[in-house]
């Protein structure tokens, strides 16, 4: 018979282990970092509309600047925009897979 003190801890490390299991995480990052930020003006999708009138949707906008190059201004931070735009601040990681998602968008590729 295990003591108890072996026995908590045996159950902690279960509860951890099947914390870290169930953690989800998103499907596309760089999508779940436009819907955490843009999509509540802004339409991400590819058919969606945009909830702002001055806020394009993401599928216009790579139509005039190829996605890799809006990595510098994710970084930096968009000064342009819709008069009442937020700041944010992506993380190097996010802005990547914001890229990596604005690409999907771009038509015929």
């Amino acid at each position: 018979m295990r003591s108890p003190a072996a026995q908590r801890a045996l159950c902690v490390a279960i509860a951890l282990a099947t914390a870290a299991c169930t953690e989800q995480t998103p499907e596309d990052p760089g999508r779940a970092a436009l819907e955490s930020r843009c999509a509540r003006c802004h339409a991400i999708g590819e058919t969606d509309t945009s909830a702002h009138a001055e806020a394009p949707p993401f599928r216009d906008i790579v139509k005039r600047y190829p996605p890799e190059s809006l990595a510098e201004a994710l970084a930096e931070g968009i000064v342009t925009g819709h008069p009442d735009m937020p700041e944010f601040v992506l993380s190097p990681g996010e802005i990547g897979a914001v890229i990596d998602y604005l690409t999907t968008l771009v038509p015929n590729r």
